[in-house]
């Protein structure tokens, strides 16, 4: 019995201090039903109050850091396990990926504007690269490429940077690359327009290349028979 009073004094002069209930119940090994029935009338002085917000503040970013790091950890972990799944692409799985990428990302031959040439763009520098590589494949003569690029305006000054990077993605001249301003938007929503990470977006383009937007579209044309 003594020892129980001894314990409740404890817990009920580190509550006074601003001590959380963990750290109570760390230096009072008691059942947390008993503490609380214990500190139900313990009040706190407005300078044990701040302490103890202060440190529920801090316990609750220790947790939000851990959750983090759970899920930092867990992501890691599906992505390489995924990225194993994949192993080197034949011809033909890169051919059916360009064919594919095209059919979503490249402009399409209308018939009111017969004989367009073969226009692909995208803001994502991995997916231009496979895409110069199915051209590649594709036997597409490396002279008749060339690029646009369209850049918020208020990324002007940003000009050769922006070059100089699509130039090291693609592996061609920096003179292959126009740019293009499209006006900012100051109230966009959109997120990826840090300049530390926003490029704009490149379109690949390819002289006298009707012929070849043709049978891409007769390419998808075989893919939507064979899946019916």
């Amino acid at each position: 019995m003594i020892r129980k009073i001894e314990e409740k004094q404890r817990a009920i002069a580190l509550r006074k201090q601003g001590k959380t209930y963990s750290d109570i119940l760390r230096a009072v090994p008691v059942a947390k039903s008993t503490l609380s029935i214990w500190l139900q009338e313990v009040g706190m002085a407005k300078a044990q109050k701040q302490i103890f917000t202060e440190a529920k503040r801090l316990a609750s970013l220790r947790g939000g850091q851990a959750k983090r790091k759970q899920r930092i950890e867990k992501q890691q972990e599906i992505i390489l396990r995924s990225k194993s799944e994949i192993g080197p692409l034949s011809k033909r799985e890169l051919f059916l990926l360009g064919v594919s990428l095209y059919w979503a990302e490249g402009s399409k031959e209308k018939d009111y504007n017969p004989g367009s040439p073969l226009k692909f763009a995208n803001s994502d520098p991995y997916m231009i690269k496979l895409f110069l590589n199915w051209l590649e494949e594709a036997n597409v003569d490396k002279g008749r490429i060339s690029f646009d690029i369209y850049l918020h305006d208020n990324n002007k000054y940003r000009v050769s940077e922006v070059i100089k990077y699509w130039s090291h993605h693609t592996g061609f001249s920096e003179k292959l690359f126009r740019v293009y301003f499209k006006k900012n938007i100051p109230s966009t929503k959109r997120r990826n327009i840090n300049p530390d990470t926003y490029f704009g977006l490149v379109r690949i383009y390819i002289k006298e290349s009707s012929d070849l937007v043709r049978k891409i579209n007769g390419w998808v044309e075989g893919i939507v028979e064979h899946l019916k």
